[in-house]
């Protein structure tokens, strides 16, 4: 499915009509003790959501959570590949998602039958695939990596061998930057919402805050702008953080600042104050929200444990290769943040 698809749908109304109040939390937490469930929420959901949550943080450690929970039935409240990895690292588990329309525009911006045309092209070469694919690209994938240990994956493999790096340009461009390596070829594949937040707004935000740290995901648009504001002297070097989201709310406890410029979808603000308070945490970009992790909604997670919907599934031997792909990312090293 073309990366701008997603954009594309007119069907994608979420679940509403339910207020997210003390009566609706109590009637979530009931359902999911009764369900034998354990409730995932991605950083990037409604803070409600968040709220009500056994677990918040990125996609592949709430996959890795869900994996070790002794809970029958995993709830992920987040998009849905998300929801495929946990079923992937958990395949005797029943995996919901409370809206399976919400899909992801950098997830689609590459099919299996793409990623196997590109393989042809280049024979001998190692695939390396973000997380944030379907199940069928991690099946044809050699190696998987998160934005925190994707230099390191590709590090791992021999300096001689071509890489396919997907589906990320963005995060593709910052492996090459890092590495140096010429021989890695790199996917067109963007999300709408990070490529949105752009150089431009990031400059004028860092010049209207001169003493903020910069906490930038490597898949915005402005990550490269961002280092060169710190290569040109705009910023201080040490204030510039190219950072998954998992590490972000490492970072946020971290940081000397009193002001953080934060670049990557606004639901990651929400996080990010629960860890340090006392913090002025302020988006590059207001506007960088994910409809898609918005369509999770008080009332579709409602409706996902009083029906059992939306269950996913994910054919076994697809699963058992993708399984195989995410293995081999963790056995060269903690995988970090998952996005």
């Amino acid at each position: 499915m073309a990366a701008t698809a997603w954009l594309e749908r007119t069907d994608l109304t979420p679940y509403g009509g339910v207020e997210p109040n003390a009566e609706w939390a109590a009637e979530v937490r009931r359902l999911a003790e009764e369900r034998d469930a354990v409730l995932l929420a991605h950083n990037y959901q409604l803070p409600e959501i968040q709220d009500i949550a056994h677990h918040t943080g990125d996609s592949l450690a709430l996959s890795r959570i869900a994996a070790e929970s002794e809970a029958s039935t995993i709830v992920f409240c987040g998009v849905h590949f998300m929801a495929e990895t946990a079923k992937i690292l958990s395949p005797e588990k029943t995996v919901l998602i409370p809206d399976a329309r919400a899909g992801c525009s950098l997830a689609d911006s590459i099919d299996a039958d793409q990623l196997r045309a590109w393989k042809a092209e280049h024979p001998g070469a190692v695939v390396v695939s973000y997380v944030n694919t379907t199940a069928e690209v991690k099946a044809e994938t050699d190696i998987c990596c998160t934005s925190s240990n994707a230099v390191d994956v590709v590090r791992s493999i021999p300096e001689d061998r071509e890489v396919l790096f997907l589906p990320d340009q963005f995060l593709g461009a910052h492996v090459r930057r890092v590495t140096g390596r010429d021989n890695l070829h790199i996917w067109a594949g963007e999300c709408h919402v990070h490529a949105g937040i752009n150089g431009p707004e990031l400059a004028e935000k860092a010049a209207a805050n001169p003493d903020a740290d910069l906490f930038i995901h490597p898949e915005c648009g402005c990550a490269t702008s961002a280092l060169y504001l710190a290569g040109e002297g705009t910023v201080p070097a040490e204030r510039v953080h190219i950072l998954s989201t998992g590490d972000m709310v490492k970072a946020a406890r971290q940081t000397k600042s009193s002001t953080v410029l934060v670049a990557t979808e606004i639901g990651m603000i929400h996080q990010l104050k629960l860890a340090a308070p006392e913090i002025d945490f302020r988006a590059v970009n207001d506007r960088a929200s994910c409809r898609y992790m918005k369509m999770i909604t008080p009332a579709a997670l409602l409706r996902a444990l009083r029906e059992g919907k939306d269950e996913v599934h994910v054919d076994p031997e697809i699963a058992a290769r993708g399984r195989a792909s995410v293995q081999r990312m963790i056995e060269i090293g903690q995988p970090g943040g998952g996005e």
